[in-house]
C-alpha cells in the first residue's frame, strides 16, 4: 500500500505531494514537498516518475481531433479546428495548422527531457537493482527516448537530438538540427540498448518491452528506407525537394538504399520470429462472419485480439480524465454523439467484395448495393445506412426501436396516407443533434465499444490504442521484401494477413503486388495513423491526398403499394438509389503541395533558436 502512495504521489518531475499521502513518508520531507534527489533514492518514487514519462503517448489516437482527418480515410465535422489548414496545403510557420501533443515539438522536446533525466540518474543508481528493476526502468525510459525521437523524425525530418537533459547554461536554443541520417542512428542505438535492458523482463500492459523496441526499431528503418527519404528518388518527384539546400536534414544523400531496406527486413524479421499476433496462421481464409468478428476483437483489443497489441495506450473508465471517448467523439449524432472523424467514399470505395474483387460502381449490382458482400474488415471497421448497431437512448427509442444507422432520405407515409420524406436520425437534417451529423454518410465503427449496453457520451471506454501493433510488423516486413525483389515472401506474409480477412490469396507480382500492398495496408490499419505517414514516405500524397473528399446520398423510395409509417431500413419494401457527391469546397477545399511532406517548424521555435534551418517549402 506504501509503494502505491508513492506511485500516486510523484507528478513529472516528482515535486508535488497530496496531504493525503503516507505520514511516515512525508515526515521525512518538508511538507508537500519531495526534492528531486529524494525521487533517484528510491525504487517506488524512481518508477512513479518513468511512469509519468508514458504521459508524452496522451491520448494515442483518441482525441477529439483524429489524424485520419488529415488524409484520405476521413474529415473532420467541425470547423474551427485548424484541420483545414493543412488539408488545405495553407500550414506554414507562423500557422501551422493542428499539430497534437503527440507530435507536437515543445511537448515532445519536454518529454524528452524527462526520459534523460530518468537516463541520467537510473545510468548511476542509488538504489539496488533488486528483481532487475533498474534495468527495467531505464530500458523504459531508453525507449520512450527513441519514442519520442522518431515522432519528431517522423514529422519534422532532422531535429536536434536531445541525448541528456541540458542544464539552464548551456546554449540550449543554439542546438542545430542534426542530420536524418544521425536521428535514425540515435534511434535505433537507443532501441537496440532498450531491446537489451528490457529482455526476459515481465512487464504489465502498457509499459515498454523488448518486443516494443524492436518492432519501433522495423518502424523507424522502413520509413528511412522510403523514397521520400532517399534523396536521389525524391528530388526526381518533387522539385520543392530537389531545389532544397540541406536534404541531408530530410533524408540520406549518399549510402545504399538496398542497405537499408535489408536492415528493414531483418529488424521486422526479428520481431516475427519472437511474437505472435492474432490467427495469422492460417492456410486458407477465415469463413465470412468469423473474418468480421476477428477483425473487431483485434480493434477492441479482447478476445484473442490482445495479441496483436505490441505497445499500447490503456485507459481506466474511473479515470475519465485519461481518455477512452471515441464513441462519443465520432459516433453517430441519433446517439446523441458528434460525428467529429468521419469516414469519406474514397476510403468505402477501396473496401473490397467479399469474393476479394474490387467494388466497382459501374457494376449495377454493386450500384444498387453497395453494402452487400462487401469484405469482413469493411462491416468491422464502419457505420454505414441500413447497419444494425446499438440500440438509441430512451428518448429516441420510439424513432428507431431497431438501431439501425440512418443516413440518408425516405419515404412513409403519414396519418392521412400521404407520402412525406423521413430525414435519417444520423443525419444533419435529423431531429436529434442535427449539428453534429456526418457530412459523408458514414461513421467510424472502429475502435468504438460495440456493447449494447454502453452508453458512448456517459461512459470512459476501456479499449486501449495501438500505438504499434503486431500487424504493422508484418507490414513492414512484406514492404522491405517487395523493395527488395522477394515477392513470394511479400505474399507469404501479405496472405496471412488477407485470410484472417477473410479474402482469398494475392497472386500479383512486381508493380502489382506492391499496389496491392499499399491497397491492402490502408484497409488494415485505416485510423490507426498510418496512412498519414505512408503516404508522405511512398511519395504518392499528391496522387490521394490531393483528392476531393466525398460523400453519399441516399434515398430510400416506396416500392409500388408498399406503406411504412415508422421508418425502418427494408430492402423489400424500399428501393434506395447511392449517388456519391464531393464534399462542399465551403467546407474543405483539399489541396496538397509538396511542402506538406512535412509539418513546418513553428516560428516561435526558429525564434527562440536561430539556428533551425526550415524544411522545404516554407
Amino acid at each position: 500500500m506504501k509503494n502505491k502512495l508513492k506511485y500516486i504521489c510523484v507528478g513529472l518531475f516528482g515535486v508535488l505531494l497530496t496531504t493525503s499521502c503516507n505520514d511516515e513518508f512525508l515526515n521525512t520531507q518538508p511538507l508537500g514537498q519531495v526534492s528531486e534527489a529524494a525521487v533517484w533514492r528510491d525504487a517506488g518514487l524512481a518508477e512513479a516518475f518513468v511512469t509519468d514519462i508514458y504521459g508524452g503517448l496522451e491520448q494515442g489516437g483518441f482525441s477529439e481531433q483524429a489524424l485520419a482527418s488529415l488524409t484520405d480515410e476521413a474529415i473532420f465535422t467541425h470547423p474551427g479546428r485548424n484541420i483545414n489548414v493543412v488539408t488545405e496545403a495553407r500550414s506554414n510557420p507562423e500557422a501551422t495548422g493542428w499539430i497534437d501533443g503527440t507530435r507536437g515539438w515543445s511537448n515532445m522536446y519536454s518529454r524528452l527531457r524527462s526520459a534523460n533525466i530518468a537516463i541520467a540518474n537510473l545510468s548511476d543508481p542509488q538504489f539496488e537493482n533488486t528483481g532487475g528493476i533498474v534495468d527495467r526502468l531505464l530500458g523504459e525510459a531508453t525507449f520512450m527516448r527513441a519514442y519520442f525521437h522518431q515522432q519528431l523524425l517522423r514529422n519534422f525530418g532532422g531535429v536536434p537530438i536531445a541525448d541528456r537533459p541540458f542544464t539552464l547554461d548551456e546554449e540550449t536554443y543554439e542546438i542545430p538540427r542534426n542530420t536524418y541520417a544521425e536521428v535514425v542512428a540515435f534511434i535505433i542505438q537507443d532501441l537496440d540498448r532498450a531491446a537489451q535492458l528490457l529482455e526476459g523482463k515481465s512487464m504489465v500492459r502498457g509499459r515498454a518491452n523488448q518486443v516494443a523496441a524492436l518492432a519501433l526499431k522495423s518502424r523507424v528503418l522502413i520509413y528511412a528506407a522510403s523514397d521520400l527519404h532517399d534523396m536521389p528518388t525524391a528530388s526526381g518527384k518533387s522539385s520543392v525537394i530537389s531545389s532544397y539546400q540541406n536534404k541531408e536534414l530530410i533524408g540520406y544523400t549518399s549510402g545504399n538504399r538496398t542497405e537499408r531496406l535489408q536492415q528493414a527486413k531483418a529488424a521486422a524479421k526479428a520481431v516475427l520470429d519472437i511474437a505472435d499476433g492474432n490467427m495469422l496462421n492460417l492456410t486458407e481464409p477465415l469463413p465470412h462472419a468469423e473474418a468480421v468478428q476477428v477483425y473487431e476483437n483485434n480493434s477492441l483489443s479482447r478476445n484473442g485480439g490482445e495479441a496483436e497489441m505490441i505497445f499500447g495506450r490503456y485507459f481506466l473508465s474511473q479515470k475519465p480524465e485519461g481518455g477512452g471517448r471515441q464513441g462519443l467523439f465520432n459516433g453517430p449524432n441519433g446517439y446523441n454523439n458528434w460525428a467529429g472523424n468521419t469516414p469519406v467514399q474514397l476510403i468505402i470505395d477501396d473496401y473490397a467484395m467479399m469474393d476479394g474483387t474490387p467494388f466497382d460502381w459501374n457494376n449495377p449490382e454493386h450500384e444498387k448495393a453497395p453494402y452487400t458482400d462487401r469484405e469482413a474488415r469493411f462491416y468491422s471497421t464502419f457505420l454505414f445506412d441500413g447497419a444494425q448497431w446499438k440500440p438509441r437512448s430512451p428518448a429516441n427509442q420510439a424513432r428507431d426501436p431497431l438501431g439501425q444507422i440512418q443516413t440518408g432520405r425516405y419515404e412513409v407515409t403519414n396519418s392521412a396516407g400521404q407520402k412525406v420524406t423521413h430525414f435519417g436520425l444520423d443525419t444533419r437534417n435529423s431531429p436529434i443533434e442535427d449539428w453534429n451529423g456526418s457530412y459523408t454518410g458514414y461513421y467510424i465503427r472502429k475502435f468504438i465499444e460495440p456493447d449494447p449496453n454502453f452508453v458512448d457520451q456517459n461512459t470512459w471506454q476501456e479499449i486501449p490504442w495501438p500505438n504499434i501493433r503486431f500487424t504493422e510488423v508484418v507490414f513492414n516486413y512484406a514492404e522491405a521484401c517487395i523493395f527488395l525483389g522477394d515477392d513470394e515472401e511479400a505474399r507469404t506474409w501479405l496472405n496471412k494477413i488477407r485470410f484472417r480477412a477473410g479474402l482469398p490469396a494475392l497472386t500479383q507480382s512486381g508493380e502489382d503486388l506492391k499496389m496491392a500492398f499499399i491497397n491492402e495496408k490502408r484497409k488494415e490499419m485505416v485510423h490507426e495513423e498510418q496512412r498519414y505517414y505512408d503516404a508522405r514516405r511512398w511519395m504518392i500524397a499528391p496522387q490521394t491526398f490531393g483528392r476531393q473528399a466525398n460523400g453519399i446520398s441516399i434515398v430510400g423510395t416506396l416500392k409500388p403499394g408498399q406503406t411504412n409509417s415508422l421508418y425502418r431500413y427494408d430492402p423489400d419494401i424500399y428501393d434506395y438509389s447511392y449517388e456519391v457527391f464531393d464534399i462542399d469546397p465551403g467546407k474543405e477545399n483539399r489541396l496538397w503541395l509538396d511542402k506538406m511532406y512535412w509539418m513546418p517548424i513553428s516560428f516561435a521555435e526558429t525564434q527562440r533558436n536561430d539556428n533551425l534551418i526550415q524544411n522545404p517549402g516554407y
